[in-house]
């Protein structure tokens, strides 16, 4: 069994090694979609959806309304340095397919601890019509 639950938020980026426009600063209206599965509990729930957006919501906050930033782009950083700006680095391109997978990793780890939990899947949306989607098979730790 599956379900699923959608976010939002506004962030800007920059792809560096770019040539065709998005190494310019530049931000999306993002929106992630959230799939969980697994076996349903003794309610007839794989997940309460509550308790999924009190999973997600914190994730989005840090990243909402902010610049996401390379570790490795000295330009941006040095720029962001010098002001007060929200902002988060990251090690890696801030291309929709390395989002995607740091997200997945963060969800996944709050879902690991879930025993009915198989599955996670997220689709990220950049624009209405990209998106890049990751999905991994989650072992409870109690297993």
């Amino acid at each position: 069994m599956r379900v699923a639950k959608e976010f939002h938020w506004e962030m800007g980026h920059r792809l560096p090694f770019h040539t065709g426009g998005c190494q310019n600063i530049h931000g999306h209206s993002y929106r992630l979609w959230v799939e969980v599965e697994g076996t349903t509990d003794q309610n007839g729930m794989v997940m309460d959806y509550f308790d999924l957006k009190q999973m997600i919501e914190p994730i989005i906050a840090r990243i909402d309304h902010s610049f996401l930033c390379d570790e490795r782009d000295d330009l941006m950083r040095g720029f962001l340095g010098q002001t007060a700006l929200k902002h988060t680095v990251v090690p890696f391109n801030t291309t929709a397919e390395n989002l995607a997978a740091w997200l997945l990793d963060l969800i996944a780890e709050q879902l690991h601890p879930l025993a009915n939990i198989t599955g996670v899947t997220v689709r990220l949306h950049e624009t209405e019509r990209t998106y890049a989607e990751r999905r991994r098979q989650i072992q409870p730790v109690n297993q």
